[in-house]
């Protein structure tokens, strides 16, 4: 094979490659829009676990705040009753 011949062959390689990238760019792009799409939808999802977490947070703490008047309530009464009863 010649040296005309081979460069010829290897020009012809590059240029297929070249536009097989051409024919797959438009397709990568795709998948990378989609893939920043799924980011965005699962950063959504953290955001409302976090929401959900913090608001169950909140109604734990409500709930402890109760059962600590109740209980302070009840000693009250035990005291003034012991005071009393004595």
């Amino acid at each position: 094979m010649g040296m005309k011949d081979k460069a010829g062959k290897t020009q012809g390689q590059a240029k297929q490659k070249m536009h097989e990238g051409q024919q797959q760019a438009p397709q990568r792009g795709q998948q990378a829009q989609q893939r920043g799409e799924q980011a965005a939808q699962r950063g959504e999802q953290a955001a409302q676990r976090g929401q959900q977490a913090t608001q169950e947070r909140g109604r734990q703490m409500t709930e402890r705040g109760r059962q600590n008047i109740d209980d302070t309530e009840r000693e009250m009464r035990d005291r003034f009753d012991q005071d009393y009863d004595a």
